[in-house]
């Protein structure tokens, strides 16, 4: 009985090492592809400020004011000024629709009254 024993706790540590090592290759390699993706997360971030610059270079008052003088003609782009600002009382919005009534037949009595 105690050979069997033996075996038996021999075989659950050895299927417990080989658990534990392939556990451990397995740790390994996340650890290795997280590391990728952070690298490519500092690459995409690095392309990020590079491209936030160019957009920064490119939308300078100066540059952009060449631009409209340049393509005028076609574009006939002007500066905005106060007074082409109007007040919201101004603006004539949409009525909103009538509410339905409430009951049919006191309407059909009201079409009728009606000559």
């Amino acid at each position: 009985m105690r050979s069997l024993t033996y075996l038996l706790v021999t075989l659950l540590v050895m299927g417990l090492a080989f658990w534990a090592y392939r556990e451990n290759y397995r740790t390994q390699a996340e650890i290795s592809e997280m590391g990728q993706v952070q690298r490519e997360i500092a690459g995409l971030r690095d392309d990020l400020g590079v491209l936030r610059a160019e957009w920064a270079y490119l939308n300078r008052p100066d540059r952009l004011r060449e631009l409209v003088d340049l393509n005028f003609e076609r574009l006939q782009l002007v500066p905005v000024e106060s007074g082409q600002y109007i007040d919201l009382g101004h603006v004539d919005y949409p009525k909103p629709p009538a509410p339905p009534d409430a009951d049919p037949v006191e309407r059909a009595d009201s079409e009728e009254q009606q000559p």
